[in-house]
């Protein structure tokens, strides 16, 4: 075996021209976003390109990739509608090439990559209104970040005992029905059981109702169970409901419980001059969990879990063996390091697309993108409303609009069917890419809209198409 074998190119400038040439495709297919279809499948010989046996020997890949390029969710279309994806945008191409040229691991040590995070954190307090001792860590998303989140709150109620021995019996906590399953997730990860988060039913607004959520703290302790935290939502991922954030604040603090907030993706509205109001009580919070690549379009993957207790933080997780020793000078300063606030040793340089996000378009144009998304989701309930054989299902507090079809010669045991059959036939045709709910037992068409590309022209596109193939398929039905 060669002395001189390596993982480089043999030819650097081969290399140019082929990444180069995948450059250009990258641009070209971001420039292209706004066109043809939503969602375009995979074809068939392609899928069978990523079936062949482990490769023995290498070979050149580029074509391969390229040709995955149009074959995506479809999020960056205008006209993706079925779930909290972010558009994303071709500035973080340039933020990714640049990570993955210095494959920095941002574990800990004192190098470049560590003080981009830094700022990012700091910029994070600055946003919700957090003290200057607070801490932050830049993770994949709302799970990791809610799971951080909530062993801090589990450790804290314990004095940091449950490190050692494990959850302490009886542990309960609280959140709403309409709360992401991800928290359900978590409790069950830490061993506490999904059993333990009590569900608190939901006003006609679909926030948690406040005097349900004291009744049941009263009760879970006259029943010798231990309360420790509230998981407030700031964006329900059904209708995008926002909780009374400054009143859970309140319970939480009289109940001497660990406030959390699941602000997945409304916790960014906080950028928007229309959803800041709502959304004040979350500087209130202990600990809050959100992404970046939704609402504020970073490409996948980043969130963000900000937490008020820097201590308590640091206490929950950290671990340093002699082989991690820091130092105040050379490489192994910088301390803490991140590590000591997560699970993870190993972490990419997620925080360069953050931060190159928010400095390229700064907050004054991301708040108000999503101010116009919040405005064309109203502008939707009123086409919806003033449209025949359309039905609202639900108010529209923030960026999602649910409704269904539901004409008066439909059956109306199969209006279910019906709307399901509509979502099928608009996704597979690429017209558009809404996804389906239940509300109050009805089955929804879910419209959320966090795109900086879609137009309020994409919305009336939307409501012809599923009033002409809605209207087909009850004639298809009324013929058999």
């Amino acid at each position: 075996m060669s002395k001189d074998l390596t993982l480089d190119p043999s030819d650097w400038d081969a290399f140019r021209a082929s990444a180069h040439e995948m450059l250009d495709a990258s641009i070209n297919q971001m420039m292209a976003a706004r066109e043809g279809r939503v969602w375009t499948p995979l074809p068939e010989d392609q899928k069978q390109g990523f079936t062949g046996p482990l490769p023995r020997e290498g070979r050149d890949v580029t074509n391969q990739m390229e040709a995955l390029l149009p074959h995506g969710v479809g999020n960056t279309h205008p006209r993706f509608f079925g779930w909290v994806h972010g558009a994303g945008t071709p500035s973080n191409i340039l933020a990714d090439i640049t990570a993955a040229a210095m494959n920095a691991n941002l574990g800990g040590r004192d190098h470049g990559a560590i003080y981009v995070e830094k700022q990012v954190v700091d910029w994070c307090r600055e946003i919700f209104g957090f003290p200057a001792d607070s801490s932050g860590l830049i993770v994949s998303g709302t799970s990791i970040a809610t799971l951080i989140a909530l062993k801090a709150a589990r450790d804290r109620i314990t004095d940091f005992e449950s490190r050692k021995t494990g959850r302490p019996e009886k542990l309960v906590g609280y959140t709403s029905t309409q709360t992401h399953t991800c928290v359900a997730r978590t409790f069950d990860i830490l061993g506490i059981g999904s059993d333990a988060l009590r569900k608190i039913p939901v006003n006609a607004q679909f926030e948690i109702d406040c005097d349900a959520l004291r009744t049941a703290i009263d009760e879970d302790r006259k029943a010798g169970f231990t309360p420790f935290v509230i998981v407030g939502t700031a964006g329900a991922v059904n209708v995008g409901a926002i909780d009374d954030l400054e009143q859970l604040a309140s319970i939480s603090n009289d109940q001497d419980l660990w406030f959390h907030v699941d602000g997945a993706f409304g916790a960014p509205g906080m950028l928007s001059d229309l959803l800041r109001p709502k959304l004040k009580g979350l500087s209130k919070a202990d600990s809050i969990a959100f992404d970046f690549h939704k609402w504020l379009h970073v490409n996948y993957d980043a969130g963000m879990i900000l937490m008020r207790s820097e201590d308590t933080h640091r206490r929950t997780f950290s671990e340093r063996p002699d082989y991690l020793k820091g130092a105040d000078r050379g490489l192994a300063a910088g301390n803490p390091w991140p590590t000591e606030y997560g699970p993870e040793l190993s972490r990419g340089f997620r925080a360069l697309k953050v931060w190159s996000q928010l400095a390229t378009h700064g907050t004054e144009k991301l708040g108000a993108l999503i101010t116009r998304n919040c405005e064309q989701a109203q502008y939707l309930a009123k086409l919806v409303d003033e449209t025949d054989g359309f039905e609202r299902l639900a108010p529209v507090p923030m960026q999602i609009c649910c409704f269904r079809f539901c004409p008066d010669d439909a059956p109306h045991d199969k209006i279910d069917l019906l709307n399901d059959e509509i979502v099928m036939r608009l996704q597979e045709d690429g017209i558009a890419a809404p996804s389906t709910t239940l509300i109050d037992g009805k089955n929804a068409i879910r419209v959320n809209i966090t795109n900086h590309r879609t137009t309020f022209e994409d919305l009336d596109l939307l409501v012809r198409e599923i009033n002409r193939i809605g209207r087909l398929i009850v004639s298809e039905s009324a013929e058999t």
